[in-house]
């Protein structure tokens, strides 16, 4: 039940078995299977309002339209000097659903190996035969008829999902008209088009799953589909609209516990009690952000924001890993009679007291025709060769998982997705080109997935006498494409060159004119300095951001912030859930997987419960 500003003292008097921080993606999964048990007593803190009724967020093509409004975190990195200085723009959902609100809605899973990385870094459980149940049980997922999967290449593989999840998946059913292009252009660059690419195998082209209720034709997201349903529950309450300042950790003996949060709403404050443990499910910013506030971080940061010390891990915020982005516009050669959709198009919004309205939405075609392509199909292998010796040499020799996971992409005949492409036939992303009148355009979306940059996210350091507080925005610095992550610009670069090949071979190349933005040059070598400029300047991010309190495998809480049970080093009764935790990136978008990882999580803490 939501809690009304009446009830706030009642509210706060209450102690609750289990007190989930943020009502985001995987906090109201948890908060739905724990209160399945109604002798549990389950409280959710929202720092966003609950919205069930924004079209915005509700309507599937005016995705990404709900970005920079009051449901947007609006974060921003700190200047990047591998990216030109820039400050490169972070949105997060402060929604109830969190970012699974604001989200371009893609749901897919990565290579099998991805997640069997987790496990040879020592955290059992964590492979992708562990996480199948998990991320079918997430799923509700609408076949498509044999006739849309031949005309729209939306081809499944029935045994890898989901029946009777609360979340609704469907492959789209609106697509521009170039979409019979792209598969068997992929086809004639040696990408083959994968039938079952949710099986374990990504690499190939293939036609993306969304999360949308294709009876409704409504986005389908964690808050709508977990806690909506759910919501009368009496054992289960909601709070949005408040703030959680810090864990509360009480001291018994050598040992820390968590007791609940210090939450402020308004004007007022007060504690939240829980009996059972404490749950963090702010993402991959804010999560390790209230880990710091609350005392548990590196000891120098700590300090340094006038925070107290109580668990010295200098492992909190550390190991940000974030999938690079960029887009290349072409020039259709044909007018279609599809919409002139310019998906990033600067719209006057207006805040008015029933939220954020939208001058002129935009109707675009959600994403679909992909491509998950290996670094081998791109290059030759003397290309391969040299491009592999740009890696720094600590990885190239070092026998630990996660540097072996990521000279993996570069082995010839290896099936890793390095390079995800998203096609927008008959649309422009990309908010610096303006099209000419009459025109139609197409665009390329390229995405890194096995990323070597490797940042952080910390509070900040006090400017005057006061202790740092939640009113202070994280510093979020992901070092792209610096150090070690030098190389990921060299791959961006020939994903992007790829992408020009894709565009210049049949049957594409028969409604593509060629690339108009960055505009190409005449020659190869001067075409390779305009890329390589238009990168520095224009890379930005999928809105993918992992790894903050990564589980600690084999080497414990000298390598991360949570066992493989989740729980916080050094904590009792403290848990985190969510995208944070993730060790290594993996070649997909993370919605589906964060959805597995809570569902895992909250069979996790009821076996818990059972055998206590």
């Amino acid at each position: 039940m939501s809690i009304p500003p009446n009830n706030l003292r009642e509210f706060a008097s209450q102690v609750f078995d289990y007190l989930i921080i943020g009502g985001g993606t995987a906090g109201l999964v948890v908060a739905s299977r724990l209160s399945e048990k109604p002798h549990l007593k389950v409280a959710v803190i929202e720092a966003g309002p609950a919205v069930f009724d924004e079209p915005l967020i509700n309507e599937p093509e005016l995705f990404g339209e709900a970005i920079g409004t009051k449901y947007d975190w609006q974060f921003e990195t700190e200047p990047q000097p591998g990216l030109a200085g820039q400050r490169v723009p972070w949105p997060r959902g402060k929604v109830l659903g969190g970012s699974s609100a604001l989200n371009f809605l893609v749901w897919n899973r990565g290579h099998k190996e991805d997640y069997d990385a987790w496990v040879a870094m020592g955290n059992q459980g964590w492979g992708w035969d562990d996480l199948l149940p998990y991320f079918k049980k997430s799923e509700t997922f609408h076949e498509p008829s044999l006739s849309e999967q031949e005309k729209n290449y939306s081809y499944f593989e029935a045994s890898s999902h989901g029946i009777e999840g609360p979340v609704k998946t469907s492959h789209i059913q609106r697509f521009a008209p170039s979409l019979k292009y792209w598969h068997q252009t992929l086809e004639n660059l040696g990408v083959e088009v994968n039938r079952q690419s949710y099986s374990g195998a990504n690499a190939g082209a293939w036609n993306l799953i969304s999360a949308f209720d294709p009876a409704t034709y409504t986005r389908s997201f964690s808050a709508n589909r977990y806690y909506l349903p759910v919501s009368q529950r009496p054992n289960l309450f909601l709070l949005t609209e408040a703030t959680v300042e810090q864990i509360t950790l009480e001291k018994h003996g050598e040992e820390w516990i968590a007791k609940g949060a210090l939450v402020r709403h308004g004007e007022e404050k007060f504690i939240v009690k829980a009996s059972k443990e404490v749950i963090l499910s702010a993402g991959s910013i804010q999560s390790p952000q209230l880990l710091e506030l609350s005392g548990i971080g590196n000891p120098e940061i700590l300090t340094a924001a006038g925070i107290p010390v109580k668990v010295a891990n200098p492992n909190v915020g550390e190991n940000l890993q974030d999938h690079l982005l960029t887009t290349f516009v072409y020039e259709m050669r044909t007018p279609s009679n599809s919409p002139d959709v310019n998906l990033l198009r600067p719209r006057k919004v207006e805040e008015t007291s029933d939220g954020p309205k939208v001058e002129e939405p935009s109707r675009a075609f959600l994403p679909g025709p992909a491509a998950y392509c290996p670094l081998f199909r791109m290059l030759t292998n003397e290309e391969l060769e040299d491009i592999t010796t740009r890696i720094c040499p600590e990885i190239l020799k070092s026998t630990k998982a996660r540097e072996t996971r990521l000279r993996d992409a570069f082995l010839s005949g290896k099936m890793l997705g390095a390079i995800e492409y998203i096609w927008y036939g008959e649309t422009i992303w990309n908010k610096a080109f303006k099209g000419e009148p009459g025109k139609k355009y197409a665009t390329i979306v390229q995405m890194l997935q096995y990323p070597f940059s490797r940042g952080s996210v910390h509070i900040p350091p006090m400017r005057d006498s006061r202790p740092i507080t939640v009113d202070e925005k994280p510093i979020i610095d992901p070092q792209y494409c610096v150090g070690d992550g030098k190389i990921d610009l060299d791959v961006m670069k020939v994903g992007q060159m790829f992408a020009d090949k894709i565009c210049a071979t049949e049957p594409l190349s028969h409604v593509i004119a060629g690339r108009v933005f960055p505009a190409k040059a005449d020659d190869d070598d001067d075409d390779a300095d305009v890329i390589d400029d238009y990168l520095r300047n224009n890379i930005g991010t999928e809105f993918h951001p992992i790894g903050t309190c990564a589980m600690g495998g084999f080497e414990g809480a000298k390598a991360g912030v949570v066992d493989d049970k989740l729980r916080v080093y050094g904590v009792r009764g403290l848990r985190v859930v969510d995208a944070s935790i993730m060790p290594l990136h993996i070649s997909a978008h993370t919605q589906a997987t964060v959805y597995a990882i809570a569902e895992k999580a909250a069979s996790m803490v009821l076996e818990d419960e059972r055998s206590e």
